[in-house]
């Protein structure tokens, strides 16, 4: 298929600034919208830039939104310290209000969702963060797009890729010089930012094997490409 034309949420964050950063490297990719409450940084011949206070209301969006292959979906919080409605407006309201927008742009389009490992389908258990994500992959895979669910477990930053959160920061800080070692005693629940982000060009590029991918499925289709 033709170079991609694809869209990235969340590019200031960890996780979207290395999907940002595979999409920028890789030919497969022909240009990169970046959209999200701040400039990311980031300069490049491949990257377009719109920075928007509201993240609900895509009545005015068209224009910018239309045209595209694919949605990197990595925006997100975490929980910790959060009620639900506040957890949920992030994460179900806002997730859920974009695809909607992208859909009717866009029919048909790959919409990669980034959610977490121990994320509950069910949308009915005990664990607030999990069942808000499972209702959201929920409404999101009966939506009329190509939707992908990314379930990565621990997550290792590489090629600058660094979190906002500083708590995330410290604990990183900590497992740095550690991952190696998980990666080889726990491949099935760890993997990279670089790997999220091969796996959605990928994916956007049919290559993906199901619509729910769990952390070695995420890691199996990174490596496939």
């Amino acid at each position: 298929m033709d170079a991609l034309s694809v869209v990235v949420f969340g590019a200031t964050g960890m996780v979207g600034s290395g999907v940002l950063a595979e999409c920028l490297g890789d030919p497969r990719v022909r240009s990169v919208l970046v959209v999200g409450r701040t400039p990311c940084g980031v300069s490049h011949p491949k990257l377009r830039e719109v920075v928007r206070s509201d993240l609900l209301d895509w009545s005015d969006a068209a224009a910018d939104l239309g045209g595209l292959d694919a949605c990197f979906f990595c925006l997100g919080v975490s929980s910790f310290g959060m009620s639900e409605a506040d957890y949920r407006r992030v994460t179900y309201d806002i997730t859920v209000a974009t695809a909607t927008a992208l859909a009717a742009l866009n029919p048909g389009m790959t919409f990669c969702y980034v959610s977490g490992e121990g994320t509950d389908s069910s949308a009915s258990g005990r664990v607030m963060w999990a069942r808000v994500k499972g209702e959201t992959e929920n409404r999101l895979l009966a939506m009329p797009l190509n939707a992908a669910m990314f379930r990565p477990g621990l997550i290792r930053p590489v090629g600058g890729a660094r979190s906002k959160t500083r708590v995330y920061r410290a604990v990183y800080a900590v497992l740095g010089p550690l991952f190696p070692l998980l990666q080889r005693l726990l491949p099935r629940h760890v993997t990279t930012t670089a790997a999220l982000g091969r796996a959605m060009i990928l994916a956007a590029m049919g290559r993906c094997p199901k619509r729910v991918l769990e952390n070695p499925d995420i890691n199996a289709l990174a490596a496939a490409g």
